[in-house]
């Protein structure tokens, strides 16, 4: 049976959103990679999604061993559900902020998580079946690193989806991946969806703080990249949220 191209398109698409930054949709989950002399990973989509991602690698002459940082900006199965596969496959060191890592025996761990059935995740806000342990992950971020990536990468904490949500600011390229702190439908942007965020107060003001930035280019969890009047748009969600 032959797939319709939106249908086509949910399940696996791809958009150069600046020379060397590639977007991968993945089954309505984005992706992000940054090609340079190594490879930056940020999101793993959902389980059973690496094939796509080393396919695309493989398909601009890259190889998936040149990948040295995975980042995840949350830690939601649509976000870290690819993130053990990418693991094996990989020799990435892997950074999630620390405030969405729990240990406790009492959480599964991420292999465990991405188990879960579908219908126990729509519980609790979604959030205890998918903490992720210390062991998933290299890096225990803070918010106020600047990493590698694009000449300057400034990890920003942007808690209220998930206690530990970060968004990443490239200052030189005018551009900031938010993951799911700024939820994209239609190019109209919204504030994440309440029932799948832990404080929609603190997520209102994390937003506030993404707008006092000074980009051209957001790219976030789910929805195409927004290349043209990006700050406006957000600043224009603020007005929103405060009238």
């Amino acid at each position: 049976m032959t797939l319709l191209p939106h249908i086509r398109r949910l399940i696996y698409s791809t958009s150069a959103v600046i020379p060397d930054v590639y977007q991968l949709t993945i089954r309505g989950a984005n992706v992000i990679l940054i090609v340079e002399e190594e490879i930056t990973l940020i999101d793993t989509g959902l389980r059973g999604t690496s094939p796509q991602i080393i396919d695309f690698i493989n398909q601009i002459g890259r190889s998936p061993r040149e990948i040295s940082l995975i980042i995840s900006t949350h830690n939601h199965l649509d976000h870290v559900g690819g993130l053990a596969e990418m693991k094996r496959l990989t020799p990435a060191k892997t950074a999630i902020h620390r405030a969405d890592i729990v240990d406790a025996e009492t959480q599964p761990s991420l292999t465990e998580a991405i188990r879960t059935p579908p219908l126990e995740l729509i519980s609790s806000k979604v959030q205890s079946a998918i903490s992720v342990k210390f062991s998933d992950f290299d890096i225990q971020l803070s918010g106020g690193e600047v990493l590698e990536p694009l000449g300057g990468l400034e990890v920003i904490h942007t808690p209220g989806h998930t206690p530990g949500s970060i968004s990443l600011y490239s200052r030189h390229k005018k551009l900031v991946i938010v993951g799911d702190a700024i939820r994209n439908h239609g190019k109209i942007l919204y504030l994440p969806p309440k029932m799948a965020s832990t404080d929609i107060a603190q997520a209102a003001e994390s937003i506030k703080k993404i707008a006092r930035l000074d980009f051209d280019i957001l790219c976030s969890g789910h929805g195409r990249p927004l290349i043209k009047d990006a700050r406006k748009k957000v600043q224009a969600l603020v007005d929103k949220i405060e009238d």
